[in-house]
């Protein structure tokens, strides 16, 4: 039967839906001030349909009604989180709900798969590693790298500010590829939490029996709703529409690498095995996150009965920094 594993660490929480030992859902949970979806809190209206929260946030509301004026006080529901993408940030979203709302805080990632149905398992860095046992950095490198690859069908996912691009490649015949990879795609979107709007590029099929063929694999497969989708047109090409809560784990670790690599590596030297005193040997990116975050290192030092300091190392790849005694 399927469970959550759920794994708080420093700087982010981690967690992982399986079934049979493989990943079907996972997500990454960073420590921020960012405010998470589903959150209702009192806010001031400015002009174009701007909502500024009393932290001085700014969330874009979806509907104004014209009776309301620039100043006047409103309540807020966060349908979206604060994305951040290369070269500029977009706002979270949110909606008018009534001014006698309650004011609540979006749920966390623990209590998210806590409501979903399934037994979680919560792991501590001492106890086995549940998580890499089941594929954990694989799937990493794939949400990072953006390449799936298979025997006979592969994909390759690429961010874009106007949607996700999911290409199908492989070497099955034209209609066995298309529905292969139409339930791959959909086991993709799934496991990295891919939402907005997703364009999948398909073989070419010539037959609109075939197109309806392969856009019916959708149907019974892991992609749960709601979700929209359009026919697979003439060019291979097919479009879903996937509500949007906040950031995939692809645009997690893809728009922020070094940040990234700065926590998986906290992760490492907390199940390094090693205590008392610890070196991060680390390159430059990910030595300024490190330094950012002070706070992080006292807490791996406290979990490692040690001080801990950082060593910056220029010739270091990004994924390469390491734990030293």
């Amino acid at each position: 039967m399927a469970e959550w594993i759920y794994e708080a660490g420093i700087g982010e929480n981690r967690a992982v839906l399986i079934d049979d030992g493989a990943i079907i859902e996972a997500y990454v949970e960073p420590h921020s001030s960012d405010v998470r979806a589903g959150t209702i809190l009192p806010a001031r209206l400015r002009a174009n349909r701007i909502a500024e929260m009393d932290s001085g946030v700014e969330a874009l509301l979806d509907a104004v009604p014209a009776k309301l004026t620039e100043g006047a006080q409103i309540r807020i529901e966060v349908t979206r989180e604060a994305l951040s993408e290369p070269g500029k940030a977009k706002r979270a979203k949110a909606r008018l709900v009534p001014p006698d709302s309650e004011i609540r805080e979006g749920p966390t990632l623990l209590e998210r798969i806590s409501s979903s149905g399934f037994r979680v398992a919560q792991v501590s860095p001492h106890d086995p590693d549940r998580l890499e046992e089941c594929g954990w950095s694989e799937c990493l490198e794939q949400a990072t790298s953006g390449d799936i690859r298979g025997e006979q069908v592969s994909l390759r996912i690429s961010l874009t500010p106007a949607m996700t691009l999911i290409d199908v490649d492989g070497t099955f015949p034209p209609l066995t590829l298309a529905i292969e990879g139409v339930k791959a795609a959909a086991a993709t979107i799934t496991r990295f939490g891919l939402s907005g709007s997703i364009g999948l590029d398909l073989p070419t099929l010539e037959s609109k029996v075939e197109r309806v063929l392969a856009a019916a694999a959708l149907r019974g497969g892991p992609l749960r709703s709601p979700f929209e989708a359009t026919a697979i047109n003439g060019f291979g090409f097919m479009q879903i529409i996937v509500p949007r809560r906040r950031a995939s784990l692809c645009e997690l670790l893809q728009y922020d690498r070094a940040g990234a690599q700065a926590r998986a590596l906290l992760r490492r030297a907390q199940r390094s095995g090693r205590s008392g005193a610890l070196v991060l040997v680390v390159p430059p990116r990910v030595g300024s996150v490190l330094e950012g975050h002070p706070a992080w290192l006292v807490e791996l030092g406290r979990q490692c009965g040690g001080a801990v300091s950082l060593r910056i190392d220029p010739a270091l790849a990004m994924e390469a920094g390491y734990v030293q005694a």
